[in-house]
């Protein structure tokens, strides 16, 4: 006898639909066919423990398991519930006419306790897309199955539960979310804020510019001067993400085997700090499943990359193609998975090996080669693609110990904020540009014009710096976003002159 369960396989951050058709006809043993990897094989254990802890037992025939279409590689563990449900009807063991009208997925314990799951966010609007009625998975994944509205999400805690339900002899109310009011309600709740940095202006109006306008940013300063302290609060002051983005990250978020199970929609903005010793694949993405790496779990927020030259140069150097894309490719033999990652880059090093400043013939520990060789590991292609540099000096004890309260999360953000609807109006027929950051050479030319005052003191930059035809374009970007922030049509020559300000990182220590 024939039977059919539906579930999903997941590539990349998309899923796509799966029949699991199980067979139990003349012979003996347990087939698994359509791609299977490892832990799908493995399956058949786990199913047989699972199956016969429910009160049932398990066909000594010949099953036969297809997960078809069989050009699609299956991976992980979450086919067990569907491959026991199949097996139970094929054998006539149960009967129920729900299976075609649910997507079933869930991996099965051999108490037949079901474990949550990965990926289940775009399983469930898929299994909406395809008109299934609703999702049959474990209860711990549920609340995310829940952000998708119309379709029935069932909650089950093991393979007893699951086979009443299907025929019909208990009764499981859908889990209901109001999604927007979850969304809404969590998008301002941030335990940092900007009102409790004292001193350090400059920086805070850098990465305020940077907040506008979606910019990269690099903080160079000896230890303890406050740069992780800042860079923890920048999404704050980022503008609130739209249903949309978050549904967007919460799937990146879901996919990934890394993160952790996802509880519900992610409605604040992402802040990765990964730790100076991972791997190129982490980093980036890949690995035997091809999950996404740490640039995409920062996707609609903020990558924050501390003591940067510590970073191997390998990793660092695959930055260089997803910070100009917004999105990073990977190819392997076995398939080709897109991720997106559309992240701020924040960055903060020291500026010697010692953590102090080089100064040109004063005594220091480090001498100026040392220094140099320190810098050298972050690449020029690299730091052309960080449009704000910014020197953090320690704080002094006269503003460490005043009284005079910042500015806080709130009132910057409403700054950035303005600027950001200004930037939506300028871009609202061109769907591939959202801010000033992402604006591509010819947009740069036609967008930001200057005069001819401000053409003269950008062609001096250009020649003192020894900027490249990026950083130019770059310093045009900053120009803009700075006009925006003082809510200036034009591009004036102070806002140009702020923007110049922030390469003068490029003479100072990249050309010691």
């Amino acid at each position: 006898m024939l039977s059919k369960v539906f579930g999903c396989a997941v590539q990349g951050v998309e899923a796509y639909e799966v029949t699991i058709e199980v067979n139990v006809g003349q012979g003996t043993k347990f087939f698994i066919v359509g791609l299977p990897d490892n832990a799908v094989k493995e399956s058949e254990q786990r199913v047989e423990a699972a199956i016969k802890y429910a009160g049932f037992y398990m066909p000594r025939n010949k099953v036969v398991v297809n997960l078809a279409p069989a050009d699609i590689r299956k991976e992980g563990s979450a086919y067990d519930l569907s491959i026991a449900l199949g097996v139970l009807q094929s054998s006539g063991q149960i009967e129920t006419e729900l299976l075609s009208k649910y997507v079933i997925m869930g991996e099965l314990a051999l108490d037949g306790i079901l474990r949550p799951i990965k990926g289940v966010l775009p399983i469930a609007i898929e299994a909406r897309k395809r008109g299934f009625k609703g999702f049959i998975l474990p209860k711990e994944n549920a609340k995310e199955a829940a952000i998708v509205n119309q379709l029935d999400v069932i909650g089950v805690e093991t393979l007893s539960e699951a086979i009443q339900f299907l025929e019909s002899k208990i009764s499981i109310e859908p889990l209901v979310l109001d999604t927007r009011d979850i969304f809404f309600t969590s998008q301002n709740e941030y335990d940092a804020d900007f009102a409790h940095v004292q001193g350090q202006e400059n920086i805070k109006r850098a990465l305020e510019i940077a907040a506008a306008g979606g910019h990269n940013a690099i903080m160079v300063g000896p230890p303890g001067a406050g740069k992780t302290m800042i860079a923890k609060r920048l999404p704050s002051i980022l503008p609130p993400m739209t249903l949309h983005e978050a549904l967007e990250t919460t799937k990146v978020h879901s996919v990934s085997g890394r993160a952790g199970s996802i509880k519900n929609l992610i409605a604040q903005r992402p802040f990765r700090a990964p730790h100076h010793t991972l791997s190129d694949v982490a980093l980036v993405g890949g690995g035997s499943s091809l999950q996404p790496g740490e640039i995409s779990l920062a996707h609609n927020g903020v990558l924050f990359l501390d003591e940067l030259p510590e970073f191997k140069r390998s990793a660092l150097e695959v930055l260089r193609q997803p910070l100009e894309e917004r999105k990073v490719v990977i190819s392997r033999a076995k398939g080709t998975v897109e991720f997106p990652a559309n992240f701020m880059l924040i960055a903060s090093m020291n500026p010697s090996p010692s953590g102090d400043f080089y100064v040109q013939g004063n005594e220091h520990p480090d001498s100026q080669s040392a220094v140099q060789r320190y810098l050298s590991k972050i690449s020029g292609p690299l730091l052309d693609r960080i449009d704000i540099h910014i020197e953090v000096t320690p704080v002094s004890f006269e503003q460490m110990t005043a009284n005079r309260k910042s500015e806080s999360s709130v009132v910057i953000r409403e700054r950035v904020i303005k600027a950001r609807n200004i930037q939506i109006e300028r871009f609202k027929d061109i769907d591939s540009i959202h801010c000033n950051a992402m604006m591509p050479s010819e947009t740069v030319k036609r967008i930001c014009i200057i005069t001819d005052a401000g053409k003269s003191l950008l062609k001096t930059a250009m020649e003192k710096l020894r900027l490249s035809a990026r950083a130019y374009d770059k310093i045009l970007k900053v120009s803009r976003t700075i006009a925006d922030l003082a809510e200036s049509p034009d591009i004036k020559i102070e806002h140009l002159a702020e923007a110049i300000q922030y390469r003068s990182l490029d003479r100072e220590f990249w050309n010691i």
